[in-house]
């Protein structure tokens, strides 16, 4: 399994890539190996302003449906419309061209909550 170093996770298998106050967010190579192939992303919250925890989407493979849950607070302020056409892409590089959406993060000490890359593989048994 793949889990960038410079990256923050989550326990709903979600990661963030912290540029000042705006984060990147997609699902991780945990997540996108265990959904299987994924044929949809669905994202209908962009210009939302959405607690933590929040459900901000949904990921659909060919066995199931996932929601996508927003790690921190803020504004969802772009989707990666990529993903339309191409949801492959989250299987193919869930770390690059895979990502989901940029937030705005509403407090940026709530990035304190997310788990750095040895507490993700730990919960993940890596």
């Amino acid at each position: 399994m793949n889990t960038p170093e410079e990256l923050k996770y989550t326990k709903d298998h979600e990661w963030v890539r912290i540029e000042g106050d705006v984060l990147t967010i997609g699902i991780t190579d945990f997540a996108q190996s265990e959904l299987g192939d994924i044929v949809y992303v669905e994202v209908d919250t962009l210009d939302e302003t959405l607690d933590a925890e929040e459900v901000f989407g949904t990921v659909e493979a060919v066995k199931t449906v996932s929601d996508l849950f927003l790690p921190i607070a803020g504004e969802i302020i772009e989707f990666n419309e990529s993903l339309e056409d191409e949801p492959e892409k989250v299987n193919d590089d869930p770390y690059g061209d895979g990502w989901m959406i940029k937030l705005k993060c509403t407090d940026v000490a709530d990035l304190d909550t997310l788990m750095s890359a040895q507490d993700y593989k730990a919960l993940i048994g890596a």
